[in-house]
Order: structure tokens, then sequence, then C-alpha cells
């Protein structure tokens, strides 16, 4: 009996499907070996600068010899194995050890267990314990972090480097932007202890708001003359983007949301869902002026989703209305206090660390223990 073979339209799915099983697998492999070369050489270099400081604790306490031993083990490391082990990269490896050796007590084992996955411990208790927090970033992010002057706010960014999964790039990014700051203004002294202790962790509405959206990708100049609508497209140009600076658990679902009510169309300019909260997340863009209409537009816009869209196992809708300069006063005066509704700025270049920072220390002050 003659075989009937596969037809043409099967065979390219069946294959096609073989092809991105077998890519999977060769991905992962991939990047578990690059995981695993990254955290030998962290754990080398937290070695390296465990030794080094054993050596300076035991030898001359004048700050010439220190140097001079760094220069002399610089040159024979460096004629031995190549590039890699400059004074700088030295300095880099002691400043590692004496900022993270209260996580390990008295071995580095522990740190770098990687026979459970990814980092040697279950997320759960990275977080009940954070001071045995397992090293499970590349060497490149822990030497940008080790430019963090403030612990809290190392340990933040370190925490959600390691969560979010955050290239050196959208690491660096995120701190310019003043992510921890921002994010801390909007929180109790609590709060602000928790980010360091266990990032940015999204349970309520509020956990999910930071002041202001810091929009610099969407490459539009403060000075150009544009609409919503040019302010739209550029987010939705950028929307990988976008949805890092929002944060948490956001996705993407439509743009011009048209719904009818009444014989009447109305658009929402930005539908999210964010699946932490399992809630809906309307975002409307204001360059103008902001005014008590449109929050009571967005107010409208709320109703309809949480009677019409949502289902009951699924939390309220949250409404943002992302202006350009709010007005606290008028927010205030419109908006219940209970009002699940929330005026946020943006702006369109990365703020000053430093303003940021003295905003913080200021609110601090003025917020009692």
């Amino acid at each position: 009996m003659k075989k009937v073979p596969p037809t043409a339209s099967a065979a390219p799915d069946a294959e096609l499907t073989l092809y991105s099983s077998i890519r999977s697998l060769v991905l992962t492999a991939r990047n578990t070996v690059a995981r695993g070369v990254d955290l030998v050489q962290v754990r080398t270099n937290f070695e390296i600068g465990r030794h080094v400081v054993a050596h300076e604790q035991q030898g001359e306490r004048r700050a010439e010899y220190g140097k001079e031993v760094l220069k002399r083990l610089a040159e024979r490391l460096t004629a031995e194995f190549g590039s890699g082990f400059s004074v700088t990269n030295l300095k880099s490896m002691r400043q590692f050890y004496v900022l993270n050796a209260h996580r390990i007590g008295q071995t580095a084992s522990d740190l770098f267990d990687t026979s459970k996955g990814r980092i040697g411990q279950a997320a759960s208790d990275q977080l009940a314990a954070p001071e045995k927090r397992p090293f499970s970033l590349s060497w490149s992010h822990y030497v940008f972090l080790l430019g963090i002057k403030k612990a809290d706010e190392r340990d933040f960014y370190e925490i959600e480097a390691t969560s979010q999964d955050w290239t050196v790039r959208e690491l660096k990014r995120q701190f310019d932007s003043g992510l921890y700051e921002r994010l801390a203004l909007s929180r109790d002294k609590d709060g602000i202890r928790q980010l360091a202790q266990q990032g940015q962790i999204v349970s309520r509405p509020q956990d999910l708001l930071k002041e202001p959206l810091v929009l610099e990708f969407l490459g539009l100049s403060e000075q150009a003359r544009y609409s919503e609508s040019d302010l739209e497209g550029a987010i939705i140009s950028q929307i990988e983007h976008f949805l890092l600076e929002l944060g948490k658990g956001f996705l993407f679902e439509a743009r011009q949301k048209r719904f009818t009510f009444d014989g009447d169309h109305f658009f929402v300019d930005l539908v999210f869902y964010n699946r932490l909260l399992r809630c809906y997340v309307l975002i409307d863009l204001k360059i103008g002026k902001l005014t008590h209409q449109e929050l009571g537009q967005m107010q409208m816009y709320v109703n309809y989703f949480d009677r019409y869209v949502k289902t009951d196992a699924e939390s309220a809708t949250i409404g943002i209305v992302l202006c350009k300069k709010k007005h606290e006063a008028l927010v205030e005066i419109t908006l219940p206090k209970d009002a699940n509704i929330h005026a946020r700025e943006y702006q369109l270049y990365l703020p000053s660390k430093e303003e940021l920072q003295q905003k913080l220390a200021e609110w601090a002050g003025n917020v009692s223990d």
C-alpha cells in the first residue's frame, strides 16, 4: 500500500513547531551556561576581594603600602592571566567584598549555589532573609551597583534588577531616572524600608504609582509643540520602554479603546491590564492644564469598566490622568478620598537625582516615625 505523504500545509507547521521547541531548548541552555559563567566570575571576584582585605588587615596599615601591594598584584596577575586585573578592578573586588561580607558569615558557598536553579534560593526565601540574599547578577551589574553610596538604595536596585531581569543598560536607566526616589516619595517610612528590604511589592493600587513618570525615551522635546495624539503615537512606538517605566505586571491591551453608552461613543487613550492586581488600568493623556472635567471624564471611564467590563473575580479599575502639570488642590477637591483615580505628572527628560534626593530628604523630615 502506497504511503500518503503529509500535506504541504501540515509539514511546514510541524517543522515550525519542531524548530521552535529546539530553539527554546538551545536558548535556555545558552542562558543557563552564561549565567553560570557570570556567577563563577562574581564568586571569584568576591574571593579575590576577601583575600586582598585579609592581607591588608594583617600587613602594614599605611595607605601607600596598600597602593603598592595592589599595583604589584595587578602587574603579576595581568602578566599571567591577561586583562581584567587592573588596580581599578582589584579595588572594585575589594569594595565588593567589604560591602557584602555581612551576607555570608564564614563561607561564600551558599551565595552561589546553582543546584536549585537560577540563584540557589526561592524568591520567598530571599524576601524572608534579605541579608542572606544570594548573588544572582553579572559582575557588570555589581560594578555599577558599587557606585550607589546608600545601602538601602543599592539593595533596592539589586533586588529589582534580579526580579525584573534587567540588563545593565536597563539598570542604569532606572537609576538615572531616580526610580527609587520616585517610588519612595509616594510611600510612608515603612514603605521606604520595604523598598530596601523587598523591592517594589505590588499589592494595592498605590504601589503602582510613581511621580513623575519619565518618558525621555519618546524622543519628544520639552520645547517642541506636540499634540496629545503625538504623545500617544510616541508611546505606542516605544511601548516596551513605556511598560518598563510603568512598572511591574503591566500588559498592554488597546489604544483609543471605544465603548458606547446611551448612544454616544467614548474613547480611552490607553488601556492596560495589571496581572499582579488583576485589574484594568486606564490612562488618559493631557498636555494642557488639568481640569476637573477631565478628572470627571476619567471617573466615568472607570465606572463603565467596573460595571460592564471587569469580572467579579477582578479588582476595581484604576484610572490615571497623565498630565504635564497637575494641580493638587483641584484633584483633592474634585475626587472623593476613596476614588481609584489618580493624576500623575510626566516629563520628557531625566530628572535631577540631586533634586529628587533633596525632595525625599525634606519629605522624610516632615514625617514622624
